[in-house]
Protein backbone atom coordinates (compact mmCIF):
# COMPACT_ATOMS: atom_id res chain seq x y z
CA UNK A 1 0.00 0.00 0.00
CA UNK A 2 1.52 3.36 -0.81
CA UNK A 3 2.50 5.63 2.10
CA UNK A 4 -0.08 8.33 2.76
CA UNK A 5 1.26 11.16 5.54
CA UNK A 6 -0.97 11.74 8.05
CA UNK A 7 -3.21 14.79 6.64
CA UNK A 8 -3.20 16.97 10.05
CA UNK A 9 1.18 17.36 9.75
CA UNK A 10 1.38 20.66 10.02
CA UNK A 11 -1.03 21.41 13.08
CA UNK A 12 0.95 20.71 15.84
CA UNK A 13 4.87 21.24 14.26
CA UNK A 14 6.20 24.68 15.09
CA UNK A 15 8.37 26.31 12.58
CA UNK A 16 11.06 28.88 12.94
CA UNK A 17 12.20 31.44 10.21
CA UNK A 18 15.58 30.81 9.36
CA UNK A 19 17.61 33.65 10.24
CA UNK A 20 16.67 36.40 7.64
CA UNK A 21 16.06 34.12 5.13
CA UNK A 22 12.27 33.32 3.74
CA UNK A 23 13.14 29.73 4.78
CA UNK A 24 11.01 28.13 7.86
CA UNK A 25 12.38 24.84 9.72
CA UNK A 26 10.44 22.74 11.99
CA UNK A 27 12.11 23.12 15.52
CA UNK A 28 12.68 19.34 15.65
CA UNK A 29 14.90 18.03 12.63
CA UNK A 30 15.67 14.42 11.64
CA UNK A 31 19.00 13.40 11.35
CA UNK A 32 20.73 10.60 9.83
CA UNK A 33 24.02 10.81 11.06
CA UNK A 34 23.20 6.91 12.78
CA UNK A 35 21.02 4.11 12.27
CA UNK A 36 20.66 4.88 8.18
CA UNK A 37 23.66 3.09 7.18
CA UNK A 38 24.22 -0.16 5.32
CA UNK A 39 24.94 -2.32 8.03
CA UNK A 40 20.92 -1.12 9.82
CA UNK A 41 17.74 -2.48 9.49
CA UNK A 42 16.29 -0.47 6.18
CA UNK A 43 12.46 -1.15 7.46
CA UNK A 44 13.67 0.70 11.35
CA UNK A 45 14.79 3.77 8.95
CA UNK A 46 12.07 4.06 6.72
CA UNK A 47 9.42 3.71 9.67
CA UNK A 48 11.20 6.53 11.37
CA UNK A 49 11.54 8.76 8.30
CA UNK A 50 7.40 8.14 7.53
CA UNK A 51 6.74 8.57 11.40
CA UNK A 52 8.96 11.94 11.60
CA UNK A 53 7.28 13.82 8.57
CA UNK A 54 3.56 12.59 10.40
CA UNK A 55 4.45 14.51 12.81
CA UNK A 56 5.52 17.57 10.72
CA UNK A 57 9.43 16.94 10.68
CA UNK A 58 10.15 18.29 6.85
CA UNK A 59 13.38 18.26 7.34
CA UNK A 60 16.16 15.56 6.95
CA UNK A 61 19.75 16.05 7.44
CA UNK A 62 22.65 14.06 5.67
CA UNK A 63 26.44 14.08 4.95
CA UNK A 64 28.48 12.42 2.52
CA UNK A 65 30.37 10.22 4.77
CA UNK A 66 27.41 9.44 6.80
CA UNK A 67 27.22 5.46 7.31
CA UNK A 68 28.88 2.99 7.93
CA UNK A 69 29.76 2.54 5.18
CA UNK A 70 30.26 6.05 4.09
CA UNK A 71 27.73 7.58 1.85
CA UNK A 72 25.45 4.44 2.93
CA UNK A 73 22.89 7.14 5.04
CA UNK A 74 22.39 8.61 1.50
CA UNK A 75 21.74 5.44 -0.40
CA UNK A 76 19.08 4.61 2.90
CA UNK A 77 17.68 7.95 2.42
CA UNK A 78 17.07 7.97 -1.36
CA UNK A 79 15.37 4.20 -1.27
CA UNK A 80 13.29 5.87 0.92
CA UNK A 81 12.53 8.91 -1.28
CA UNK A 82 11.72 6.44 -3.71
CA UNK A 83 9.19 4.33 -1.77
CA UNK A 84 7.57 6.68 -0.39
CA UNK A 85 8.14 10.07 -0.02
CA UNK A 86 9.09 11.51 -3.23
CA UNK A 87 5.92 12.39 -4.06
CA UNK A 88 6.07 15.23 -1.56
CA UNK A 89 9.70 16.16 -2.33
CA UNK A 90 8.56 20.08 -2.53
CA UNK A 91 7.19 19.47 0.70
CA UNK A 92 10.86 18.54 2.45
CA UNK A 93 13.68 20.40 3.07
CA UNK A 94 16.79 17.85 2.55
CA UNK A 95 21.00 18.55 3.40
CA UNK A 96 24.33 17.56 2.65
CA UNK A 97 27.67 18.10 3.38
CA UNK A 98 31.07 17.32 2.87
CA UNK A 99 33.83 18.17 4.48
CA UNK A 100 35.84 15.36 5.87
CA UNK A 101 37.41 12.24 4.69
CA UNK A 102 34.92 10.69 2.04
CA UNK A 103 37.60 8.66 -0.41
CA UNK A 104 41.23 8.29 -1.02
CA UNK A 105 43.72 10.66 -1.93
CA UNK A 106 44.26 14.33 -1.77
CA UNK A 107 40.76 14.98 -3.58
CA UNK A 108 38.50 13.56 -0.95
CA UNK A 109 38.35 16.01 1.90
CA UNK A 110 38.42 19.39 3.46
CA UNK A 111 37.09 22.29 1.42
CA UNK A 112 38.59 22.41 -2.20
CA UNK A 113 36.33 23.26 -4.91
CA UNK A 114 37.40 20.13 -6.81
CA UNK A 115 35.97 18.35 -3.83
CA UNK A 116 32.60 20.27 -2.46
CA UNK A 117 31.34 19.96 -6.17
CA UNK A 118 32.26 16.64 -6.81
CA UNK A 119 31.11 15.12 -3.50
CA UNK A 120 27.70 16.81 -3.79
CA UNK A 121 27.56 15.29 -7.12
CA UNK A 122 28.08 11.97 -5.58
CA UNK A 123 25.53 13.18 -2.99
CA UNK A 124 22.78 13.76 -5.36
CA UNK A 125 23.05 10.36 -7.08
CA UNK A 126 23.26 8.07 -3.98
CA UNK A 127 19.90 10.42 -3.42
CA UNK A 128 18.41 10.30 -6.99
CA UNK A 129 17.82 13.93 -6.20
CA UNK A 130 18.93 16.91 -8.94
CA UNK A 131 19.53 19.28 -5.82
CA UNK A 132 19.72 19.22 -2.21
CA UNK A 133 17.90 22.19 -0.28
CA UNK A 134 20.87 22.68 1.78
CA UNK A 135 24.22 22.43 1.59
CA UNK A 136 26.88 22.74 3.89
CA UNK A 137 31.03 22.79 4.36
CA UNK A 138 30.99 20.66 7.33
CA UNK A 139 34.11 21.68 8.92
CA UNK A 140 37.05 24.89 8.52
CA UNK A 141 39.64 23.90 6.23
CA UNK A 142 43.22 25.93 7.26
CA UNK A 143 44.66 24.56 4.45
CA UNK A 144 42.30 25.81 1.47
CA UNK A 145 41.36 29.94 1.07
CA UNK A 146 38.15 30.59 2.50
CA UNK A 147 37.48 32.44 -0.62
CA UNK A 148 37.77 29.45 -2.38
CA UNK A 149 35.40 26.89 -0.59
CA UNK A 150 32.96 30.27 -0.43
CA UNK A 151 33.26 30.65 -3.75
CA UNK A 152 32.40 26.82 -4.49
CA UNK A 153 29.37 27.23 -1.68
CA UNK A 154 28.27 29.50 -4.16
CA UNK A 155 28.82 27.92 -7.06
CA UNK A 156 26.72 25.11 -5.88
CA UNK A 157 23.85 27.55 -5.78
CA UNK A 158 24.08 29.05 -8.95
CA UNK A 159 24.41 25.88 -10.91
CA UNK A 160 21.31 24.03 -9.14
CA UNK A 161 22.61 21.79 -6.86
CA UNK A 162 21.71 23.24 -4.15
CA UNK A 163 19.15 26.11 -3.19
CA UNK A 164 20.79 27.46 0.10
CA UNK A 165 24.20 27.10 1.73
CA UNK A 166 25.64 26.91 4.93
CA UNK A 167 28.50 26.34 7.61
CA UNK A 168 29.52 23.81 10.40
CA UNK A 169 32.15 23.58 12.44
CA UNK A 170 33.08 27.11 11.83
CA UNK A 171 33.93 29.33 15.28
CA UNK A 172 32.91 32.58 15.39
CA UNK A 173 35.39 35.02 13.68
CA UNK A 174 35.39 32.31 10.77
CA UNK A 175 31.97 32.46 10.28
CA UNK A 176 31.94 36.08 10.23
CA UNK A 177 34.61 35.94 7.19
CA UNK A 178 32.67 32.89 5.54
CA UNK A 179 29.19 35.01 5.79
CA UNK A 180 30.84 38.14 4.10
CA UNK A 181 32.33 36.32 1.30
CA UNK A 182 29.14 34.66 0.67
CA UNK A 183 27.27 38.62 1.07
CA UNK A 184 29.59 39.51 -1.42
CA UNK A 185 29.33 36.62 -3.90
CA UNK A 186 25.72 37.24 -3.86
CA UNK A 187 24.81 33.87 -1.84
CA UNK A 188 24.04 34.54 1.58
CA UNK A 189 25.08 32.17 4.14
CA UNK A 190 21.36 30.81 5.21
CA UNK A 191 22.27 28.40 8.78
CA UNK A 192 25.11 27.15 10.44
CA UNK A 193 24.93 24.13 12.00
CA UNK A 194 27.38 23.46 15.53
CA UNK A 195 27.27 21.31 18.34
CA UNK A 196 25.21 22.41 21.93
CA UNK A 197 23.62 20.81 24.07
CA UNK A 198 23.70 21.19 28.34
CA UNK A 199 27.25 19.01 28.12
CA UNK A 200 28.89 21.27 25.18
CA UNK A 201 28.16 24.85 25.19
CA UNK A 202 30.94 26.66 23.07
CA UNK A 203 28.21 28.46 20.81
CA UNK A 204 27.17 30.81 23.76
CA UNK A 205 31.21 32.12 23.68
CA UNK A 206 30.05 34.50 20.89
CA UNK A 207 29.09 32.39 18.23
CA UNK A 208 25.11 32.86 18.85
CA UNK A 209 25.78 36.36 19.02
CA UNK A 210 27.78 36.16 15.63
CA UNK A 211 24.37 34.52 13.89
CA UNK A 212 22.53 36.63 15.76
CA UNK A 213 24.21 39.61 13.91
CA UNK A 214 24.76 38.13 10.86
CA UNK A 215 21.03 37.07 10.36
CA UNK A 216 22.45 33.37 10.06
CA UNK A 217 19.81 30.34 11.42
CA UNK A 218 20.97 28.25 14.09
CA UNK A 219 20.58 24.70 13.88
CA UNK A 220 22.23 22.77 16.75
CA UNK A 221 23.04 18.54 16.57
CA UNK A 222 23.75 16.03 19.01
CA UNK A 223 21.30 18.46 21.51
CA UNK A 224 21.40 14.50 24.01
CA UNK A 225 24.97 14.65 23.85
CA UNK A 226 25.08 11.27 21.87
CA UNK A 227 22.25 9.67 24.38
CA UNK A 228 23.91 10.47 27.61
CA UNK A 229 21.67 13.30 28.03
CA UNK A 230 18.92 10.84 27.98
CA UNK A 231 17.89 8.22 30.24
CA UNK A 232 19.77 5.30 28.30
CA UNK A 233 22.63 5.76 30.71
CA UNK A 234 20.64 6.70 34.17
CA UNK A 235 20.83 3.18 35.99
CA UNK A 236 23.95 1.62 33.88
CA UNK A 237 25.35 1.04 30.59
CA UNK A 238 22.88 -1.31 28.26
CA UNK A 239 25.20 -4.05 26.52
CA UNK A 240 22.81 -3.31 23.43
CA UNK A 241 23.71 0.64 23.51
CA UNK A 242 27.05 2.24 21.56
CA UNK A 243 28.55 2.99 24.95
CA UNK A 244 28.15 -1.13 26.16
CA UNK A 245 28.81 -2.05 22.30
CA UNK A 246 32.44 0.42 22.48
CA UNK A 247 31.52 1.27 18.95
CA UNK A 248 34.04 3.71 17.28
CA UNK A 249 35.03 7.03 18.47
CA UNK A 250 31.89 9.35 18.48
CA UNK A 251 31.34 8.58 22.22
CA UNK A 252 35.37 8.39 23.15
CA UNK A 253 35.59 11.39 26.33
CA UNK A 254 32.04 12.29 26.09
CA UNK A 255 30.87 8.99 28.28
CA UNK A 256 32.30 9.25 32.39
CA UNK A 257 30.55 8.31 35.50
CA UNK A 258 30.73 11.82 36.06
CA UNK A 259 28.44 13.16 33.78
CA UNK A 260 26.56 10.43 34.00
CA UNK A 261 26.17 11.27 37.48
CA UNK A 262 25.32 15.12 36.63
CA UNK A 263 22.46 13.35 34.21
CA UNK A 264 20.72 11.62 37.38
CA UNK A 265 20.54 15.06 38.62
CA UNK A 266 19.26 16.91 35.19
CA UNK A 267 16.95 13.97 35.35
CA UNK A 268 15.28 15.15 39.09
CA UNK A 269 14.49 18.56 37.58
CA UNK A 270 13.14 17.17 34.54
CA UNK A 271 10.97 14.52 36.15
CA UNK A 272 9.30 17.81 38.15
CA UNK A 273 8.76 19.00 35.25
CA UNK A 274 6.87 16.51 33.77
CA UNK A 275 9.28 15.99 31.25
CA UNK A 276 11.81 12.69 30.17
CA UNK A 277 15.24 14.38 30.70
CA UNK A 278 16.05 13.94 26.67
CA UNK A 279 12.46 16.59 26.29
CA UNK A 280 13.90 19.03 29.02
CA UNK A 281 17.34 18.85 27.18
CA UNK A 282 15.59 19.79 24.02
CA UNK A 283 13.75 22.81 25.72
CA UNK A 284 16.80 24.32 26.96
CA UNK A 285 18.52 24.53 23.52
CA UNK A 286 15.25 25.52 22.11
CA UNK A 287 14.93 28.01 24.28
CA UNK A 288 17.75 30.19 23.24
CA UNK A 289 16.27 32.93 20.39
CA UNK A 290 19.06 32.21 18.27
CA UNK A 291 18.33 29.02 17.60
CA UNK A 292 16.42 27.59 14.89
CA UNK A 293 16.33 24.26 14.92
CA UNK A 294 17.06 21.11 17.37
CA UNK A 295 18.62 18.11 14.92
CA UNK A 296 17.83 15.46 16.64
CA UNK A 297 19.12 11.55 15.73
CA UNK A 298 16.97 8.01 16.34
CA UNK A 299 17.53 4.93 16.63
CA UNK A 300 13.38 4.25 16.91
CA UNK A 301 10.02 5.92 16.35
CA UNK A 302 9.07 6.47 19.89
CA UNK A 303 12.47 8.40 20.66
CA UNK A 304 11.14 10.96 17.62
CA UNK A 305 7.83 11.38 19.47
CA UNK A 306 9.26 12.19 22.55
CA UNK A 307 11.09 14.51 20.94
CA UNK A 308 8.16 16.04 19.20
CA UNK A 309 6.19 15.65 22.62
CA UNK A 310 8.96 18.43 24.43
CA UNK A 311 7.91 21.28 21.87
CA UNK A 312 4.43 21.32 23.88
CA UNK A 313 5.91 22.05 27.35
CA UNK A 314 6.39 24.90 29.89
CA UNK A 315 9.14 27.31 28.73
CA UNK A 316 11.68 26.83 31.86
CA UNK A 317 11.26 28.89 34.62
CA UNK A 318 14.11 31.03 35.82
CA UNK A 319 13.85 28.85 39.02
CA UNK A 320 14.42 25.68 36.79
CA UNK A 321 16.91 27.07 34.81
CA UNK A 322 18.97 27.99 38.17
CA UNK A 323 18.19 24.71 39.10
CA UNK A 324 20.07 23.77 36.00
CA UNK A 325 23.29 26.11 36.10
CA UNK A 326 23.62 24.93 39.96
CA UNK A 327 24.32 21.59 38.61
CA UNK A 328 26.51 21.90 35.64
CA UNK A 329 28.53 23.98 37.58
Amino acid sequence: MAYRPDPARYQAMPYQRCGRSGLKLPRIALGLWQNFGGSDLFENGRAMARRAFDLGITHFDLANNYGPPYGSAEETFGRILEKDLAPFRDELVISSKAGYDMWPGPYGDRGSRKYLVASLDQSLKRMGLGYVDIFYHHRPDPETPLEETMGALDFIVRSGRALYVGLSNYPPEATRAAAALLRDLGTPCLIHQPSYSLFNRWVEDGLLDTLDLEGIGCIVFSPLYQGLLTDKYLRGVPQDSRAGRNQGGTLKGKFSEAKVELARRLDVVARRRGQKLSQMALTWVLRQPAVTSALIGASRVSQIEDAVAALAAAPLTGEELAAIETILA
